[in-house]
């Protein structure tokens, strides 16, 4: 499921790029669609650090 949305995705980012008027505007694209997938694992790395962290003091 996750292959799927991602194929998804980066069809429509490649449209985007194509359709794009300007170099700026793919850039602010790539970024945008990049970004939440970042800002994600690293969410994910702080509470796996948290947590390791945490049950390694017990």
């Amino acid at each position: 499921m996750k292959l799927l949305i991602f194929l998804v995705q980066q069809s429509n980012i490649e449209k985007k790029i194509q359709e794009a008027p300007d170099s700026a505007y793919e850039i602010g694209v790539v970024i945008g669609s990049y970004l939440p997938f970042v800002v994600l694992a690293g969410i994910a790395y702080a509470i796996y650090h948290y947590n390791k962290k945490r049950r390694g003091s017990e």
